[in-house]
């Protein structure tokens, strides 16, 4: 069976699936870089490629991340606050910072 590109091109992932991605590329590749100097920063993950952007500001996080990669598909992102459960709170307490 052939598939064309611009097909493939609009198969999406679930949310679920992208949160998993997400979670387990932050997890393995980015948590143990910034845990400790970037506490309450946002991470701004491209779970296709990998690549991710960091910064004080959601917004700012995710231009740095469509700086390092052009044409991303905006559907494939996911945002992590560094040292917190949530990316937003009302009234939560933190992690305890990373050893």
């Amino acid at each position: 069976m052939y598939i064309s590109e611009d097909f493939a091109m609009t198969v999406r992932r679930s949310d679920a699936e992208i949160a998993r991605l997400g979670d387990e590329i932050y997890e393995r590749d980015i948590r143990s870089q910034i845990a400790s100097d970037h506490y309450g920063e946002y991470v701004a993950i491209d779970v296709d490629s990998g690549c991710w952007g960091i910064s004080g500001d959601l917004l700012e996080a995710r231009a740095q991340l469509d700086r390092e990669r052009v044409g991303l598909d905006a559907h494939s992102i996911w945002f992590v606050r560094v040292g917190f459960r949530t990316l937003r709170s009302f009234g939560g307490r933190p992690m305890p910072p990373a050893t």
